[in-house]
C-alpha cells in the first residue's frame, strides 16, 4: 500500500462509465456552473455600481455572492475537465488547495449567513437601534470576522488532514477533495484528532443554525403582529426561501461530515456533496437577491449604461 509520501495525486470519483455520459455531465455541470456565475456576478455587479444599495444587507449580500462564486469555483472546474478530458486524477498538492479553498469558503459562508440572519433581526425587531448597531464600521467588522474565521478553520483542517499517514491508496469516493473521504485513507489512529477537529467545527456550525432559526423565530413573531396582510405575506415569502435553503446546507454538511462509513456509498456521498457543495451557491441569488425590487432597478440601469457606452 502507498503510504503519504509516494502518493502523487488522488483518483476522484468517476460521473459516469462511457464516453458520452462524460460529455452529458461536463454540459449540464458548465450550464449548472455558467448559472452560478450569472447570478451571483450580477448581484456583485449591481450592488457595487449602484450606491442606493450600499446598505448593510446588501453589503452582506455582496459578500454572499462572492463567497458563492468561489465555492462553486473550488469545485466544479475540475470535476468539468476531468468530465471533458476522461480523466480522473487530481494532483496531490491541488487536492490540499481544494479542500483549504473549499472549507474556507463554506465556513466564512456559514459565519456570513448567521450575520445576515442578526442583520434582518435588528432591521424588523429594532428597527430604532439599526443605525447604531448596523453602522459601517460594525458591518465592515463583523464581514472581516466571518472571512477571517474561515481562513483560520480551513487552516486547522487542511494541516490536520495532511499531516496523517495514508496507506490506503489513493482513490477518493467523490468528484472532489472532501475532508470525510481523505481520512478514509489514513492507515493512522491519529486521524482521531482531526475527527475532533471537524466535530467542533461542527458543534459551531450547529450553534449558528440554532442562532439562524431563533432569529427567524423571532422575525416571524413580529412579523404576525403586522397589521398588513399584504406585509406579512411579502416578509413570509422572503423569510421562507432562506430557511429553506440553509437548512439544506446545514444538514446535508452535517450529514456529509459525520454519518458513519457503514452507511456510505459512492451514490449517497455524491448526492449529499451536490446537495451542499453546488445547489446553494447556484440557487443563493434566486432566493436572496433576484425577486428583490431594488436588485433588479439596479441591474437594469447596468444595462442600459452598458448599452449606451456601446453605442
Amino acid at each position: 500500500m502507498p503510504n503519504s509520501s509516494s502518493i502523487s495525486e488522488f483518483l476522484l470519483l468517476p460521473l459516469a462509465d462511457t464516453r458520452q455520459l462524460h460529455l452529458l455531465h461536463f454540459w449540464l455541470l458548465l450550464g449548472i456552473y455558467l448559472a452560478a456565475l450569472l447570478g451571483n456576478g450580477l448581484i456583485s455587479t449591481a450592488v457595487a455600481c449602484d450606491r442606493r444599495l450600499h446598505t448593510p444587507m446588501y453589503f452582506f449580500l455582496l459578500n454572499l455572492a462572492l463567497l458563492d462564486l468561489g465555492c462553486i469555483s473550488t469545485t466544479l472546474p475540475k470535476a468539468m475537465a476531468n468530465a471533458l478530458w476522461d480523466t480522473r486524477a487530481i494532483s496531490y498538492k491541488g487536492c490540499a488547495a481544494q479542500i483549504f479553498f473549499f472549507f474556507f469558503f463554506i465556513s466564512a459562508e456559514c459565519s456570513l449567513l448567521t450575520i445576515m440572519s442578526y442583520d434582518r433581526y435588528v432591521a424588523i425587531c429594532k428597527p430604532l437601534h439599526y443605525g447604531t448597531l448596523m453602522d459601517s464600521r460594525a458591518c465592515a467588522t463583523m464581514a472581516a470576522a466571518a472571512w477571517g474565521s474561515g481562513v483560520l478553520n480551513s487552516l486547522l483542517h487542511t494541516a490536520s488532514t495532511f499531516s496523517l499517514p495514508l496507506c490506503q491508496g489513493n482513490v477518493v469516493n467523490q468528484f472532489f477533495c472532501e475532508i470525510p473521504q481523505i481520512l478514509r485513507l489514513s492507515c493512522s489512529a491519529s486521524y482521531l484528532r482531526e475527527v475532533v477537529f471537524l466535530i467542533f467545527s461542527i458543534s459551531l456550525a450547529f450553534g449558528c443554525f440554532v442562532f439562524i432559526v431563533v432569529s427567524y423565530v423571532q422575525i416571524f413573531l413580529a412579523v404576525l403582529r403586522m397589521p398588513s396582510e399584504q406585509g406579512r405575506h411579502k416578509a413570509f415569502s422572503t423569510c421562507l426561501p432562506h430557511l429553506a435553503v440553509l437548512s439544506l446546507l446545514f444538514s446535508t454538511a452535517f450529514f456529509a461530515h459525520l454519518k458513519p462509513p457503514s452507511i456510505s456509498s459512492p451514490l449517497l456521498d455524491l448526492t449529499v456533496a451536490l446537495l451542499y457543495a453546488v445547489v446553494p451557491p447556484t440557487l443563493n441569488p434566486l432566493i436572496y437577491s433576484m425577486r428583490n425590487r431594488e436588485i433588479k432597478h439596479a441591474l437594469r440601469k447596468v444595462l442600459q449604461y452598458s448599452l449606451f457606452e456601446l453605442q
